[in-house]
């Protein structure tokens, strides 16, 4: 998404994290399977959705839009409602994804939200890194 604005006028370092954490994420989910290796993914996938979502709320202030609360789903409404990314049904399930990896753990669903970074979530935060 080219909105017209100059590189050095929005926080390139948030922008940066969130690019780095992505390519980390992304080094993570190319290991062979194992426990330890799910777990590690979990916890990158955990910091990258922290991240991406921050770094959105960041760019809506930046273009001038305010958001009432400031939580990951207004975020993901709003970003969704001015085209910074395409499928909230899908940011909303990884924002889902990323709260049931906080308060509890079990063992079936954290292989259930692994599969889903890694089939369709990946997929997701690397757009939105190139598009910003």
């Amino acid at each position: 998404m080219d909105f017209g604005l100059p590189i050095d006028t929005w926080d390139k370092t948030r922008k940066q994290d969130l690019a780095n954490a992505t390519e980390r994420l992304k080094e993570a989910l190319e290991q062979e399977e194992n426990d330890l290796m799910v777990d590690g993914v979990l916890h990158r996938y955990e910091f990258t959705f922290e991240l991406a979502w921050k770094t959105l709320k960041d760019y809506l202030e930046y273009l001038g839009i305010t958001i009432n609360t400031g939580s990951p789903r207004e975020v993901i409404k709003e970003s969704f409602a001015h085209n910074l990314i395409s499928d909230g049904e899908t940011w909303i399930k990884m924002m889902l994804a990323r709260n049931s990896l906080s308060h509890l753990y079990d063992e079936e669903t954290s292989r259930q939200v692994y599969k889903e970074i890694k089939n369709e979530y990946i997929n997701q935060i690397e757009k939105l890194v190139k598009s910003l």
